[in-house]
């Protein structure tokens, strides 16, 4: 049997998961968790052969830093990354983290037992790419790298000068990608800019 962990705050995701690994014959649960701050310290006391981690999970803990922490001491330990949210640099840091598969609670058209069952098997399972999300007139695809950065610094609220700071980029570079930005959308305010960016889950600061 493969003994999983699930770490997952949002009450009907993680009682899904409970159940399909319930009615399965070849898991067995042995944690339930809402807080990644807390998987480090459950695999200290019996470590799981799989955990399926979400992202955004209670306390403002990260299910990525948490992932990544855990794979640093246990390498032998499975992750499967699960999220609603299209954040365009979450499949990024997971492959960066050691993280063996991915997995999108909402549009992923492979049942979440298949994906385990492939992961245990050895495989590392990534979707091609995130979700489209739509922001005003533009798709999420038509946007640059480097405008992704600047929109997410840009849910923040702060000034430009602190943006392009941590980009390590020029103040003038900062307000061309905003500008551009305004131009694919449509938007007629970086507020709204913002806004919408941050509602639709595209872009996520934090985690």
């Amino acid at each position: 049997m493969t003994n999983v962990m699930i770490v997952e705050d949002q009450a009907m995701p993680r009682q899904l998961f409970e159940l399909f690994i319930r009615q399965s014959e070849n898991y067995e649960l042995l944690y339930s968790i809402e807080s990644a701050g807390m998987a480090e310290i459950y695999c200290m006391r019996r470590p799981p052969d799989l955990i399926l981690m979400d992202v955004c999970t209670a306390m403002g803990e990260s299910g990525l830093e948490a992932a990544e922490r855990i794979k640093k001491k246990y390498p032998a330990i499975k992750i499967i990354i699960v999220t609603s949210m299209p954040e365009c640099s979450y499949m990024d840091r997971a492959r960066a983290a050691g993280v063996e598969s991915f997995w999108y609670k909402e549009i992923s058209r492979e049942p979440i037992l298949e994906l385990m069952d492939r992961t245990m098997a050895g495989e590392s399972v990534y979707p091609d790419a995130p979700p489209e999300v739509r922001i005003g007139a533009a798709s999420s695809r038509e946007f640059t790298d480097r405008e992704l950065e600047v929109l997410r610094e840009l849910t923040s609220g702060d000034p430009d000068t602190e943006i392009a700071a941590r980009l390590n980029m020029s103040v003038w570079t900062v307000r061309t990608h905003i500008r551009h930005l305004l131009e694919k959308t449509g938007f007629d305010s970086r507020t709204r800019l913002a806004v919408e960016a941050r509602e639709s889950g595209l872009v996520i600061r934090g985690y």
